[in-house]
């Protein structure tokens, strides 16, 4: 099929996604139609909702949301630059995006990173025990 066919035709939402480069698989991009994540005109659709130019999605995923005019459908992923000109994402939905990342930016950093160590866990096993302990004799 080709792309102006394509055009005329629409294609899957979920496909879409995928190939727009917002998921890295399609069935990323179906868990995050079905939970919610996505909406077509403000309305919960199914993965299986055909999409054409012109529609407007919005797209959530957490921290960040994407408001989006479809401008090209394609059931075919392609390179990065042809995924950017899918779609145009709205100059209010960018400036949301950018105050998000740079609010993440300015948190400070984790205190733990990752799993505990064995030192660790055998640490906070222990002071759980002394407040237990403590607790006991309060009680």
């Amino acid at each position: 099929m080709s792309t102006s066919e394509e055009n005329k035709s629409g294609t899957r939402l979920d496909k879409w996604l995928w190939a727009a480069r917002f998921f890295k698989t399609r069935q990323l991009a179906v868990d995050a139609v079905n939970a919610g994540r996505v909406e077509v005109h403000g309305e919960r659709v199914k993965p299986a909702k055909t999409i054409k130019p012109g529609d407007d999605l919005l797209l959530r995923k957490p921290p960040v949301e994407y408001r989006l005019v479809v401008k090209a459908v394609s059931e075919k992923r392609g390179s990065a630059l042809i995924a950017r000109t899918m779609f145009v994402e709205s100059a209010e939905s960018i400036a949301a995006r950018e105050k998000v990342v740079a609010e993440l930016r300015e948190m400070p950093p984790p205190l733990f990173r990752g799993r505990p160590t064995k030192k660790d866990r055998r640490t906070l096993e222990q002071w759980q025990r002394n407040a237990d302990s403590v607790n006991d004799v309060d009680g």
